[in-house]
């Protein structure tokens, strides 16, 4: 009970610093969401404003339209990453993806948004090169599908950290010992390998969404907040670019709350299937 005690005291200012800016700041959200400052009253109008505007509708359409393709295409990519890097043993080449992974896993925000400006602006190095071979002429960065592309590349690094421990709990003497009884690599992984990492893929699906409805910092840098997601629209709301509003900004934020908590509850449902179904 004494090092129970202890390690209970150990954890109390990570308690507090949770509460403080995690807990404290979504009940406050939770609540001012129903002030309404024009009237200065409690309502739901926030919400119905919301609900009945086409200019927000947009913004989380924007925003789920994004986060879920850049989501998909990090994590199909991070799975051929993954599993590639665990099959190259233990060694420097190894070593230096492993580092190179946690590296650009923090590559995000401003720095990769000038450096997609460099690479893919209107008038970036690699724009330059492919309208000289006549190829990508319509691509825009600045664009849904320049948004994507951006959105991915910082997915990736994430993906892959999060998917590759997975992979090294993959036994080897599973994929011999159904090559033995005669089961194709296609057959493996299909009945063997994807159902042993689907907890790990279904979870990596729901971090990367959860990261890409919340990313503000690359996407504002890239169109100085023109283009229209959720997360610029409250950073406008709070900072008051256009009217300073924090309760709208609050309700905008709660329904982005409401996303992730579904999508969380069907997660933890698939899985709960998945268990079910290999017992």
């Amino acid at each position: 009970m004494k090092g129970k005690g202890i390690a209970l005291l150990c954890l109390l200012p990570f308690a507090l610093f949770f509460i403080a800016f995690q807990i404290a700041p979504l009940i406050w959200m939770a609540i001012n969401a129903f002030w309404i400052d024009v009237d200065q009253r409690w309502g739901i109008d926030n919400y119905r404003e919301i609900f009945g505007s086409p200019f927000y509708q947009q913004a989380f359409r924007f925003s789920l339209d994004i986060a879920l393709w850049s989501s998909l295409y990090g994590l199909l990519i991070a799975l051929v990453a993954g599993y590639s890097l665990s099959q190259l043993g233990e060694g420097r080449l190894h070593r230096f993806m492993l580092s190179f992974t946690n590296m650009t896993s923090n590559f995000a925000g401003v720095p990769l948004a000038f450096a997609f400006v460099i690479l893919l602006g209107l008038n970036g190095c690699l724009t330059l090169l492919l309208r000289n071979l006549g190829m990508a002429a319509s691509f825009r960065l600045y664009s849904r599908d320049g948004m994507i592309l951006v959105y991915t590349w910082f997915q990736i690094p994430l993906a892959l950290l999060l998917l590759y421990p997975a992979f090294i709990g993959l036994r080897k003497e599973w994929q011999e010992s159904a090559a033995l009884l005669g089961a194709s690599r296609a057959r493996y992984w299909w009945h063997i390998g994807l159902p042993i990492l689907s907890p790990a893929l279904l979870g990596t699906f729901v971090i990367l969404l959860a990261n890409a409805l919340g990313a503000y910092a690359t996407i504002y840098a890239l169109t100085t907040g023109n283009f229209n997601v959720v997360p610029v629209r409250i950073a406008a709301l709070v900072s008051g670019d256009i009217s300073l509003d924090p309760n709208m900004g609050s309700a905008l934020a709660m329904l982005l709350v409401a996303i992730m908590t579904v999508i969380t509850l069907i997660h933890q449902w698939l899985l709960r299937r998945s268990w079910l179904q290999a017992k």
